[in-house]
């Protein structure tokens, strides 16, 4: 199955000149969300991971079904502020600015088998944060994945961890 026949691209979102590549539509496909989901476990099965680590929001519709069909838990990480109880934050620069996010401080025990999991990988920048805090907490991140891959952003080289995709743009 082509799961980019699923995936809607949407010019000008959320701003001007940004092709947004919407997965409400691969979501709403049986067939295909099924096919996404057993791709991604198939990739990281033979890791072994106890704990699946979800970046909010997106990330965390792909990390929860797999948590399961992969037989382990998951936690998320989101932006500074949504996480109730203790946080543990991690502030890292974006192109313009920089920005915060939060994982519960008991969310990873220490040297718990984690894999880090969004929608989308673009720069890298928040997918690198979100491993650095994972790491930070105790976790053993032992790969990173996403459904869709921008590969003409070069994402993928600020990831020191193996990483997987379903789905990859080259332009």
């Amino acid at each position: 199955m082509d799961l980019k026949q699923h995936i809607r691209g949407i010019p000008d979102f959320p701003k001007p000149g940004i092709l947004f590549y919407d997965i409400s539509t691969l979501l709403a496909h049986a067939e295909a969300w099924q096919a996404t989901v057993e791709r991604l476990d198939a990739a990281l099965r033979s890791y072994q991971p106890e704990l699946l680590v979800g970046i909010e929001s997106r990330g965390f519709l792909v990390s929860a079904p797999l948590a399961y069909s992969l037989g382990c838990g998951f936690a998320m990480v989101r932006k500074k502020g949504k996480l109730p109880g203790t946080t543990i934050p991690f502030t890292y620069d974006l192109e313009y600015g920089s920005d915060t996010i939060e994982i519960q401080a008991d969310a990873i025990k220490p040297g718990q088998r984690v894999i880090v999991l969004d929608d989308l990988l673009a720069t890298g920048g928040t997918l690198n944060a979100a491993i650095r805090l994972c790491r930070m907490v105790g976790g053993e991140v032992l790969a990173a994945a996403c459904i869709i891959e921008l590969s003409f952003l070069n994402g993928r080289n600020r990831i020191d961890v193996p990483f997987t995709s379903v789905v990859s743009y080259d332009s």
